[in-house]
């Protein structure tokens, strides 16, 4: 039985993508939009979801950063105010830094944290209210299999990644109670600017076409969770089961990170 009221008719859904100007964020409005969705699509780029937005039909730009408060919740009110409610919002933008402790930045840790966790409260802050007054919507977090468990290179990332997991399994629960669905994305390797900076192999690295589809679908089947490519995330859902002994000696031996005091 699907958690969520299954989506498998996009025309006239008033549906808001925040990060939609690049990845799988730009792949998923091209694709809603051609379902017959009607579009607000929100990053920081202004260009480019210009452009975007004067590709697809029913699609406007709202550009903002949404570490800024009061502009995400100026926002929220010019969607609101235009469509007198909202059926979809997905938050999709955030931030990666690649970073271990050997390297550890405390400025560009807060930044991961700024962005991937209080960039979506700022969003929740106006969105909830409204969801919830409608009594009715889905709202979808994209974390990613980072937040699964700690690995090499993701010690921020990860970590924020990991709180948007807890707080879309929370949001299930209480909003249930009004009628509210909510969904957690969480991606593998996707052909994106943020994994483009990786310089190690990324296994079953799929396109951002392939990406969206992915979600699509899973909206149409009502899922909670979305992850894909299965083939990889499935092996990473299986590790996370692993006893500390078992993972750590896992992870060693696939990074070949660990070092000589690793005790795994």
């Amino acid at each position: 039985m699907p958690l969520n009221t299954p989506i498998k008719d996009w025309s006239n859904k008033r549906v808001w993508i925040i990060g939609a100007s690049t990845g799988i964020g730009e792949a998923l409005a091209k694709q809603l939009s051609h379902a017959g969705a009607r579009l607000f699509i929100s990053a920081r780029s202004k260009d480019k979801l210009e452009l975007l937005a004067g590709a697809l039909n029913a699609t406007r730009a709202l550009p903002f950063d949404m570490t800024h408060e009061a502009a995400v919740a100026h926002a929220a009110e010019t969607v609101f105010a235009e469509w007198g409610g909202v059926d979809v919002v997905v938050v999709m933008a955030g931030t990666y830094v690649e970073m271990r402790a050997q390297n550890f930045d405390l400025a560009a840790a807060k930044h991961q944290v700024e962005v991937n966790i209080n960039g979506v409260l700022n969003v929740l802050a106006p969105v909830l209210p409204q969801l919830i007054k409608q009594g009715s919507g889905h709202i979808s977090l994209v974390s990613s299999v980072a937040g699964y468990s700690g690995l090499p290179n993701g010690m921020i990332y990860g970590a924020s990644k990991a709180a948007l997991i807890n707080m879309a399994e929370a949001l299930l629960v209480d909003l249930s109670e009004n009628n509210v669905d909510v969904s957690l994305v969480c991606p593998g390797f996707v052909e994106t600017p943020l994994t483009a900076k990786n310089e190690f192999p990324m296994p079953f690295i799929i396109t951002v076409e392939e990406a969206a589809k992915a979600m699509v679908d899973s909206f149409a089947r009502g899922d909670f969770e979305m992850h894909f490519p299965k083939k990889f995330t499935r092996i990473l859902k299986f590790l996370r089961l692993l006893p500390y002994t078992l993972y750590f000696a896992a992870v060693k031996k696939t990074t070949g990170m660990g070092g000589k005091n690793a005790r795994a």
